[in-house]
């Protein structure tokens, strides 16, 4: 997938044979290497990349540059029906390995319990080759590409474990003095392709949201041709088509209604449960339902330009992202296969080398331990030692640590009406001090109303025929009261005039009439003090009047700025507007610091005043006057207008325009950063205690995979608990 922005390319796409972090290392330092890429992040979790370019550079060069790592690029990212084929494909695998391990094991703990069984040897060399080059064969391919790329993967640890095992079988069997570990190659190969199969069941069970958001896509639509109502595939609806859809149907696409109304399920937009009652001229979106109604609708928007797709576009770059954190994670396993094969030499010559003088230990092991074999000989026990150390030491949780995390927590958010758009936001989050409020549009509903006038019809005749030339938001608020209040504009208004920030004026006539700022403010002392604006109504120079508007607080920002204190965070509003005004609703909203009368630029100012003291700053806007200021702060949060996505500036959009959901946001992304920091600190501790066991001989190679996929099962399963 590839969008455009100025003068960047974005890809989205797949990536496939990654098995560990060590896969996506190697690929993000390929593409890192290429003239023009800005910015690469390659996710595990879900098998995608997502890459920031120069304008000249094409899906072609990113593929390339991939395939010659050993890897392979996909110009999409994996759909339900892949992961579907995926997973039957793993589970056939699973189930012909384990239909091999099972007999294979019985027979093992038959023979090291003392029942000898002459042909036990040879059953053992053939039940792992049919393992090594049956179900097993995909982890040995992966090995040799590495291989032939000149890196190693855990595949590679894997491949040498189980291929290291399987040989000791004909060596025994042709004489030598050797013990035979034939059966352990049967078991890692099922021991590790039922993780496998588990981690992918997780995985898909984790991306769900995704997949949510996919279904909601409707297939087909009905549209209205010569008169007839004709179902087509939703994909050839084009811009201008009139679509109708009926009591309990999915709205196709994005649109505007043109007749007829209904009750629609919005959830997927806003997170919240409520039914929204839309009207004709009303925008509906692609993907929402109907539940009661009749509506006829022109749309506006189809293919990717769509809401839904572009949400789906958002959740997925975010999945696809990384974060900060793991940067330190993988510097580690950047060399950590290459050292483990060099441990696990170390390891097994050592035993080799100095058996004899080590052989007291080993009997004093076997009283406790029942699969250590004191009188295995030199050579049997560096091989074992040697295949447990690399089998510990894969490093499949560190490679899942961070997308888990991701794909978890940027799923709850979606699902809340939230759409974090990188990793680095989940980072940051958890170190703001401060969050900026903007007024209009964040705290207030951003829709000024009139509360009060004393003016006469004639007199708002006159003021709706000045303010009909004018878009200011405070004209707009006259106008709607003199609609709604049946009252028409006066045609005979000439020579109008409007005065940045003083008003409007004209002539009737012959006299001279203006609506706008108050000659002497502090008349209207007790309106500004309740937050109100006042405009003053002027004839002849006299004043004959006023108009008082006000910017309704919203309903829940009282609750938003008192949760935002809860999360140990100051809040500050920053507007434009008057200190008054702006007193007024910090008094309501429970605010304690203003900083007023700024225009957007220097909000920015504001903004990095307090970074240069050493606060991590957040910024809450409406995208629009606050572009600047969003993309200053620490960590932008812009209230998207419905289905507005296209607010670059922000780190976090929330789709409901809710002020609540901004501590929401934040509450999901320290979760889910702390989730990461936790599933990194398991993955390195189980690598720490597990690795010197490893090379002192107290692991059983078998007990060492089975420890090694519990450890990325465990990673997968705290990643989950975020949903929770």
């Amino acid at each position: 997938m590839n969008n455009t922005e100025k003068n960047e390319n974005r890809f989205t796409f797949g990536v496939e044979g990654m098995t560990c972090a060590s896969c996506v290392r190697i690929v993000e330092r390929s593409l890192k290497k290429m003239d023009g890429v800005h910015f690469v992040s390659i996710n595990l979790g879900t098998e995608k990349g997502y890459v920031i370019t120069e304008s000249n550079i094409t899906f072609d060069d990113i593929k390339k540059k991939i395939d010659s790592t050993g890897y392979r690029a996909l110009p999409d990212v994996p759909d339900t029906e892949k992961v579907e084929k995926d997973f039957r494909s793993a589970r056939m695998r699973m189930i012909i390995s384990i239909a091999l391990f099972i007999p294979v094991t019985l027979l093992m703990m038959l023979h090291m319990g003392g029942l000898h069984i002459p042909w036990f040897p040879p059953v053992e060399f053939i039940a792992g080759a049919i393992a090594i080059f049956g179900p097993g064969r995909g982890i040995f391919k992966g090995a040799y590409i590495a291989a032939r790329h000149t890196h190693a993967n855990m595949d590679t640890l894997v491949a040498t474990g189980a291929l290291a095992s399987w040989i000791t079988a004909p060596l025994y069997i042709s004489g030598m003095e050797i013990s035979s570990f034939g059966s352990l190659s049967v078991m890692l190969v099922s021991i590790h392709l039922t993780g496998r199969y588990i981690e992918s069941r997780l995985k898909f069970k984790a991306s769900g949201e995704i997949r949510a958001l996919l279904a909601m896509r409707p297939r087909s639509a009905f549209m209205i041709i010569e008169g007839e109502t004709v179902e087509v595939p939703a994909e050839n609806v084009s811009e201008g088509s009139v679509l109708i859809v009926r009591s309990g149907e999915r709205i196709p696409l994005d649109g505007v209604i043109t007749e007829g109304e209904g009750f629609i399920d919005e959830s997927m937009i806003t997170g919240e449960p409520r039914r929204v009652h839309r009207v004709t001229g009303q925008d509906v979106t692609g993907g929402t339902v109907l539940e009661s109604g009749y509506i006829k609708f022109e749309v506006t928007r189809t293919g990717e330009d769509t809401f839904l797709a572009r949400m789906i576009k958002l959740v997925e770059d975010a999945q696809s992202s990384s974060v900060p954190i793991q940067g330190f994670a993988d510097r580690i396993t950047g060399i950590f296969v290459p050292a483990v094969f060099i441990l696990a030499l170390l390891s097994g010559g050592s035993w080799i080398i100095f058996y004899d003088a080590l052989h007291p230990y080993l009997q004093g092991l076997s009283l406790h331990l029942p699969w250590i074999n004191a009188d295995a000989g030199a050579v049997s026990t560096g091989v074992f030692v040697f295949i447990a150390v690399l089998v510990i030491a894969c490093p499949c949780a560190m490679g899942l640590a961070t997308p888990m995390a991701l794909i978890a927590g940027s799923g709850l958010a979606a699902k809340n009406g939230l759409l974090i758009k990188n990793g680095e936001a989940m980072q940051q989050a958890g170190k703001i001090d401060i969050i900026f409020l903007d007024k209009t549009g964040t705290i207030t509903s951003g829709t000024p109303q009139v509360v009060f006038t004393d003016l006469n019809e004639k007199q708002l005749q006159l003021i709706s025929a000045l303010e009909s030339v004018s878009i200011h938001p405070v004209a707009d608020a006259i106008k709607q009261y003199c609609k709604t209040e049946g009252i028409k504009p006066d045609s005979s208004v000439t020579e109008i005039t409007e005065q940045a920030g003083e008003g409007i004026s004209g002539t009737i006539n012959g006299a001279d009439i203006f609506i706008g700022r108050p000659s002497t403010p502090e008349k209207y002392s007790e309106q500004m003090s309740r937050g109100e604006t006042v405009i003053e109504f002027r004839e002849k120079g006299a004043v004959s009047g006023f108009i008082s508007i006000a910017d309704p607080v919203k309903k829940d920002s009282c609750e938003a700025v008192k949760g935002i204190k809860t999360l140990g965070i100051t809040p500050i509003m920053l507007t434009g507007d008057s200190s008054k005004t702006a007193g007024a609703v910090a008094a309501i909203t429970g605010i304690e610091k203003i900083i007023s009368e700024v225009r957007p630029e220097q909000k920015l100012f504001e903004i990095q005043e307090y970074q240069k003291k050493g606060k991590s700053v957040g910024m809450v806007g409406d995208g629009i006057n606050d572009a600047a200021a969003l993309r200053a702060a620490d960590l932008g949060i812009a209230l998207g207008s419905g289905t507005d996505l296209s607010i670059e500036s922000a780190d976090i959009i929330i789709t409901s325009g809710r002020l609540t959901a901004v501590s929401d946001a934040i509450k999901i992304s320290r979760l889910t950063y702390r989730k990461i920091r936790q599933n990194l600190f398991w993955a390195f501790i189980y690598n720490i205690i597990s690795i010197p066991a490893a090379v002192a001989g107290l692991l059983h190679p078998a007990i060492a995979e089975i420890a090694m996929i519990l450890s990325s099962i465990n990673v997968i399963i705290n990643s989950m608990t975020i949903r929770k």
